[in-house]
């Protein structure tokens, strides 16, 4: 089970749904006032996501030259120039792609730098109160995991959902120029595709449910027995025996739901596998119908082309089947994060406060003093009298 009791892509855990953010203008905005400061470099990565996209489709597409003008047609000159063409085409794409990565993490970095900035300095502002009836983990949770859950949001989520939707539409046009009998019959086949995807994930995830409390049980019975004064009780009272009976039910237990799992993986893939080849077979089949008794025009390559094509939409239409979840969950994490941001300061510093002087040395008030060593950034002289004294650090 994935830590934390989370589940895989395309489930929410009970909590998630429960408290499932509110999707709204002010928060769209809000998020992308962090963004339009990089504007230029996300346009830059929209262009480089386009690009990488068609390309990687044109190696499919060129398949089918490949067979029909090189190999049918018994054209080495041919068959050479398209299959370098290929290799150059796939080559550019990957190229681009180290590019759009590079783009993505260099935005990413910076966007969750601001935010830790902008927290940072707000908590900064925050009461003496406030850091005592917070629980400090979850303070310091929203400073480093939430704000370094935005980096995920931009490499991962959003770009997942261009590049997908992306690839999909490209596909989507190039099979119909192909042929639209034949994209018909591929397109009718790609829903199938998304049952035993989403049918065995809820399964096994119900099972690494079960898994997961079973653990919990068998670790309270081992801090329940080895522990030092968990084996005194034991051999205190004679409950080895009464014990060793506890854990192997347990275990036995834990053992039937580990195999349950893993054979409820072993079906997933096997219908995977099947779905995946249903369309194939029928554009196949339906092409070959249509080009030995309907249409001579059709050839090897373009049901070749279409064949491969279809592969390449499988994995877009399910990742975007499941995009929901993980957009529930990116919002969330801004949720929680503008939570901290939108906390106002108990204590304001009146508009005449007296700032620290920035040098090494002393200043003096009524019953307050300053010392503050810039080189080694530490306060000296430190000692504890009656009167009053406040600590500062410089800003």
């Amino acid at each position: 089970m994935p830590p934390g009791g989370r589940p895989g892509p395309g489930y929410l855990t009970e909590e998630e749904k429960k408290n499932k953010p509110k999707v709204t203008k002010e928060l769209l905005r809000r998020i992308y006032s962090y963004l339009r400061p990089y504007r230029k470099q996300m346009a830059l990565v929209l262009v480089s996501i386009l690009v990488s996209s068609v390309l990687t489709l044109m190696p499919s597409v060129l398949t089918g030259k490949i067979i029909d003008e090189g190999l049918i047609a018994r054209n080495l000159k041919a068959l050479i120039l398209f299959i370098l063409l290929s290799f150059g085409v796939t080559l550019l794409a990957n190229l681009i792609g180290i590019l759009e990565s590079y783009l993505n993490t260099w935005i990413a970095q910076h966007i969750t730098f601001d935010m830790r900035n902008t927290m940072y300095r707000h908590l900064q502002t925050m009461s003496q109160r406030f850091f005592t009836t917070n629980n400090q983990g979850d303070i310091i949770t929203r400073m480093t995991s939430d704000i370094s859950g935005v980096q995920q949001i931009i490499t991962g989520t959003l770009t997942s959902i261009l590049s997908n939707a992306i690839t999909l539409i490209v596909a989507l046009i190039l099979m119909f120029r192909e042929n639209w009998i034949l994209a018909l019959v591929g397109i009718a086949v790609v829903p199938l595709f998304t049952i035993p995807t989403r049918s065995a994930g809820k399964r096994r995830w119900s099972i690494t449910k079960e898994s997961q409390a079973c653990s919990d049980e068998i670790n309270g019975i081992l801090n329940e027995t080895l522990s030092v004064s968990g084996q005194l009780l034991v051999k205190l009272f004679g409950m080895e025996e009464k014990e060793n009976q506890r854990y192997q039910a347990v275990n036995k237990k834990m053992i039937g739901l580990n195999i349950k799992e893993s054979m409820a993986g072993r079906w997933f893939r096997m219908a995977l596998s099947t779905f995946t080849n249903i369309g194939p077979m029928l554009i196949y089949l339906v092409g070959g119908l249509i080009m030995m008794r309907y249409d001579e025009s059709i050839t090897v390559g373009q049901i070749t082309v279409l064949v491969a094509l279809l592969g390449k939409m499988y994995m877009p239409v399910n990742q975007l089947l499941n995009i929901q979840v993980d957009w529930i969950r990116s919002m969330a994490m801004f949720t929680r994060i503008f939570e901290y941001y939108d906390l106002e300061p108990e204590i304001q510093n009146a508009p005449d406060a007296i700032v620290p002087p920035s040098a090494d040395g002393e200043v003096e008030f009524r019953n307050v003093r300053f010392y503050y060593d810039e080189e080694r950034e530490i306060l000296k002289n430190i000692s504890f009298r009656l009167e009053r004294r406040v600590l500062i650090k410089k800003f």
